[in-house]
C-alpha cells in the first residue's frame, strides 16, 4: 500500500499545534529506552500499514513527543512515541518570524545523499568547462522530446561551470524501446558519443551488458519521479520537466549539497 494512499494531508490542520509546541523545551529528550521504545512502537505501526517504502531511520522531532521517520527515497513521515498516531505532510518551524519547511528540509538530504552517492563510473558526464562550480543529475530518456530540448542546451550549461550527471529514466517503464535504447548508450564504450548520437535520431549498437539502467529507474521511483526530463540539483531539490539553461544554471548554482543530519 503506497504512502499516499495511506495518510490524508493533516499536516495544515495541525501545523498551528506544532508551531505552539514547538515553543516547549524542544531540546528535551527522553532516556534510551523510552526512545528504543517509541521506535518499535511506530515500527510496529508502520509494519501494520503495509508500507510499500523500508523504513530508514526513527528519531526524536524538534517537536516534544512527535517522532520524525525517514523513509527509503528521502519522504518523511511523523508518528507519535506510542505508535498510535501517524502522519504525512509538512513540520514549519517559525524561525525569526519566517516559517521554515522542515520537511521538506530533511527530505531534501535524503534525496541529495541518494542522488549524490551515485558512482560517477554508472553515469553519462557532460563535464563543465574550466572550473565546476555546481554539477546537476539528469533523469533522462532518449525518446523523449523535451529530454532533447535539454540536451541541446547542456553546452550553455558547461560553459557556465555546471556538470551535467545523466541517470537512466526509461520512463514508459523497463523493457520499452526508451529501456533498449538507454541500455545500449550505457553499454557503449563511449557513453558521451552514443547519447548524442541517439539524441540525434541516429541508431547505434552495442551489445548486452550488465548496467544499472534499471537501478537508476527504480531509485528515480522511489524519490518520486514519474516524468523526464527530471532534474536534481546538489542539494536534493528535485526540478521536474525542462527548464532553460539560464534559469537551470541560477539555481544550480545557488544550491549547496545539505550538511548530513
Amino acid at each position: 500500500m503506497r504512502v499516499t494512499q495511506i495518510f490524508a494531508a493533516a499536516a495544515l490542520a495541525l501545523a498551528s499545534t506544532f508551531a505552539a509546541a514547538a515553543a516547549t523545551d524542544a531540546n528535551s529528550t527522553a532516556n534510551a529506552s523510552a526512545d528504543a521504545g517509541a521506535e518499535q512502537a511506530i515500527r510496529n505501526t508502520l509494519k501494520t500499514l503495509e508500507l510499500d517504502v523500508p523504513i530508514e531511520s526513527v528519531s526524536s522531532s524538534p517537536v516534544g513527543g512527535l517522532y520524525e521517520v525517514k523513509l527509503q527515497g528521502g519522504r518523511v513521515l511523523y508518528a507519535s512515541g506510542d505508535g498510535q498516531y501517524v502522519m504525512q505532510g509538512y513540520l514549519y518551524q517559525l524561525k525569526d518570524g519566517k516559517p521554515v519547511n522542515l520537511t521538506e528540509k530533511t527530505e531534501r538530504q535524503g534525496i541529495a545523499k541518494l542522488i549524490n552517492g551515485i558512482p560517477k563510473a554508472e553515469m553519462v558526464i557532460y563535464p563543465a568547462k574550466g572550473e565546476t562550480r555546481s554539477h546537476i543529475t539528469v533523469f533522462t530518456d532518449t525518446t523523449c522530446p523535451y529530454c532533447h530540448k535539454l540536451h541541446a542546451e547542456v553546452p550553455e550549461l558547461n560553459k557556465r561551470g555546471i556538470e551535467v550527471r545523466y541517470v537512466a529514466f526509461p520512463r514508459q517503464g523497463l523493457g520499452s524501446p526508451g529501456d533498449e535504447q538507454l541500455q545500449a548508450v550505457w553499454c557503449s564504450s563511449d557513453r558521451v558519443a552514443a547519447m548524442d548520437k541517439m539524441v540525434d535520431g541516429k541508431e547505434i549498437k552495442a551489445a548486452k551488458c550488465a548496467n544499472p539502467v534499471g537501478k537508476q529507474f527504480h531509485l528515480g521511483q522511489s524519490i518520486g519521479v514519474n516524468g523526464t526530463p527530471a532534474i536534481v540539483l546538489e542539494s536534493g531539490q528535485v526540478i521536474p520537466g525542462y527548464q532553460p539553461a539560464p534559469q537551470v544554471a541560477k539555481l544550480a548554482l545557488a544550491a549547496q549539497a545539505p550538511a548530513a543530519k
